[in-house]
């Protein structure tokens, strides 16, 4: 199929933020666009927003006046729907009901001609559902628009159990015609990011209610070391607490109290109190004349080590590009790192257990990269008291900031001695309490393991999943591109020990990630 042709009209029902940011891209493509809203004052003001919005990228030489003059020009006011009967695609963006959706749809079908393709720009009722009075719900696709839309460059475009395929692949091409990153989505509760996100939220708030750290440590170590633009926190707050509480309310009943999705109490509390964020001066961070940012928490300056090696089994499956990074990163930094086998690196110490995993030793601590089990867990399992674990980074070499924590037996000084190491190389270094997986780690193997799942269930494809995450909310890499990077078998084995120290079905292994493990396959060839 191919995009719709430039001389077709569009119509955008709503005037918002979406409806005016749908309208201002459609007419900037070529497109003549008629804007409808039961408030004509409200369209003449879109319409001047957009010319100003015009001007403002022609003082900054990224539109020409010619072509801001003719984008403008394109931009008509309708002043009811019988206006728009010659729309070759209408998308409505209006409130978020069902009801009313439905009998916007129902009140154009009488309008517009048979060829026109109906557009919803819901970001969370069915495409189904709206679609299922119309007398031909073929017609009609979610064409699911990320604010601020000028700006972000996801369009999901979602089909219903109705939907033609013709009529999504027209507007997956005309999207792309106006230089969008769409990607397909079936029509399933959260579509894409709204599902596969839900983890990023969950994960640091349950994080912050086992006191791992504070919110503003959380948001640094997911920024610092994870390479997410926003910390979960500060996110939140962004977003609204009404409005992150109620999304991930909707997708929890929606899949029938999956405890993958299951709501916080911490957040149910804020929206309780009120604190909604930035909108209301309050959230997790106070906001305002006079507010100030609590400073992220790191370790006090200690020395770097006597020695540190770095052993592993040759060939073992153990063997990681991820520990390897880190290795490279101490070398830069000056720091001698003696190779050693497992076995010789634990032949010192009488009665601890050789692991295969890659790990570093200094001054008697032994210190792994988490596999999901607690820094206590692992000491236990290994027969070494003086273990520390460390998070996963997005980037080691460039990453500014590392998250550690120690078991519960481990000595003060070999304690201080990982942290010297760290800090030797560069870090800020941050100690979580002893949680299992930490915070990057299980966050990266959360978000990855619903993403597996939701191309295991036909959602999208796994290029799909990963495009919608970084072009919708701008994640640093797609969920199951990070698996691959990091090793699907080892995010396998994450979600086992974070599943075995719950106890709980929410840490449950997808079925694909199972198969992509047992297999040595990679999600992305």
């Amino acid at each position: 199929m191919a995009a719709l042709d430039k001389a077709g009209v569009v119509a955008v029902i709503g005037s918002g933020a979406m409806g005016s940011g749908i309208a201002q891209v459609a007419a900037a493509a070529g497109h003549t666009v008629k804007l409808y809203d039961t408030r004509a004052e409200a369209v003449q003001k879109a319409i001047a927003d957009i010319a100003k919005v015009y001007q403002k990228l022609v003082d900054k030489e990224r539109m020409t006046a010619a072509d801001a003059q003719a984008a403008t020009a394109r931009l008509q006011p309708a002043g009811g729907l019988a206006d728009v009967a010659d729309a070759a695609l209408v998308v409505e963006a209006i409130v978020e009901n069902l009801d009313v959706k439905r009998a916007l749809f129902a009140d154009l079908e009488g309008v517009v001609g048979d060829s026109c393709i109906l557009a919803t720009n819901t970001s969370s009722i069915s495409v189904t559902a709206i679609a299922a009075r119309l007398r031909r719900p073929q017609r009609l696709v979610g064409m699911h628009f990320f604010n601020p839309v000028p700006l972000m460059a996801l369009v999901e475009v979602i089909s219903g159990l109705a939907t033609d395929a013709a009529v999504a692949d027209t507007v997956y091409d005309t999207a792309a015609a106006w230089g969008k990153n769409p990607v397909h989505a079936k029509s399933t509760p959260g579509f894409i990011v709204n599902r596969v996100a839900r983890p990023y939220y969950a994960e640091g708030l349950r994080l912050l209610n086992e006191q791992a750290a504070d919110a503003a440590t959380i948001d640094a170590v997911m920024r610092e070391a994870g390479g997410f633009r926003m910390g979960p926190f500060e996110l939140m707050d962004l977003i609204g607490h009404d409005v992150n509480y109620s999304v991930t309310q909707s997708v929890f009943n929606a899949y029938y109290n999956d405890p993958r999705f299951t709501p916080s109490v911490i957040q149910q509390e804020l929206v309780n109190a009120g604190y909604l964020g930035r909108k209301s001066g309050r959230g997790f961070y106070a906001y305002g004349d006079g507010a100030t940012v609590p400073a992220a928490r790191s370790e006090a300056p200690q020395p770097k080590p006597d020695y540190v090696s770095y052993s592993v089994e040759p060939g073992a499956s153990g063997a990681s590009a991820v520990t390897d990074a880190v290795l490279a990163r101490f070398q830069e930094r000056g720091i001698a790192v003696t190779q050693r086998t497992a076995s010789e690196a634990h032949s010192h110490a009488a009665g601890t257990v050789a692991e295969h995993a890659p790990a570093f030793h200094c001054n008697g601590a032994a210190v792994y990269l988490t596999d999901g089990r607690s820094a206590t867990q692992r000491a236990a399992d290994n027969k070494h008291p003086d273990t520390v674990v460390f998070d996963l980074a997005l980037d080691y070499g460039k990453a500014t900031r590392i998250a550690i924590a120690a078991a519960d037996q481990c000595s003060a000084a070999a304690y201080n001695a990982v942290v010297g190491l760290f800090q030797a190389a560069g870090f800020a270094v941050t100690k979580l309490d002893d949680v299992p997986g930490l915070a990057v780690m299980r966050t990266v193997a959360m978000l990855a393991n619903e993403a597996a799942d939701a191309v295991h269930q036909g959602v999208c494809s796994a290029q799909g999943a990963d495009t919608a995450m970084q072009k919708g909310v701008n994640y640093p890499r797609g969920p199951l591109a990070w698996a691959d990077a990091v090793g699907v078998e080892r995010i396998a084995t994450v979600l086992n020990n974070l599943a075995a120290a719950y106890g709980e079905d929410r840490y449950r292994v997808s079925p694909l990630l199972r198969r992509k493990q047992a297999s040595g396959a990679a999600f992305h060839a």
